[in-house]
């Protein structure tokens, strides 16, 4: 799955608040993500590991709830505001999870580096 750029503006419409409109043009994050090549975001969401997807999958199904579709039919409703919050609990928890990996990935190195055995 690729960030979508347009995302958030895809919703927009004349009953919104201008307030929403003045959050989104202030969110910095929010316009760089914009000026990003999509080419840039695909290769970024590429390198993410199995693992770190597995668990963002499990925090965004935590978030929405999760029941078994072959029992229950399921639909979830929101409003734009709370979809975007939730994406961007999933993007936070996507940048926690890589800077974990990368540390994990230092600390394996440097074990290795230190044991005489290696």
């Amino acid at each position: 799955m690729v960030f979508d750029p347009n995302f958030f503006n895809s919703g927009v419409n004349n009953d919104q608040s201008s307030s929403s409109s003045e959050e989104q043009q202030n969110n910095s994050l929010l316009q760089y993500l914009q000026q990003q090549n999509p080419d840039v975001l695909a290769e970024i969401a590429r390198s993410i590991s199995p693992e770190a997807k597995e668990i963002v999958s499990q925090n965004v199904q935590g978030l929405i709830g999760m029941l078994p579709s072959e029992q229950f039919q399921v639909h979830v409703t929101t409003d734009q505001d709370n979809l975007s919050t939730m994406l961007a609990s999933a993007m936070m928890t996507g940048y926690f999870l890589r800077q974990m990996e990368q540390r994990m990935e230092l600390e394996n190195r440097m074990e290795n580096t230190n044991d005489p055995n290696a």
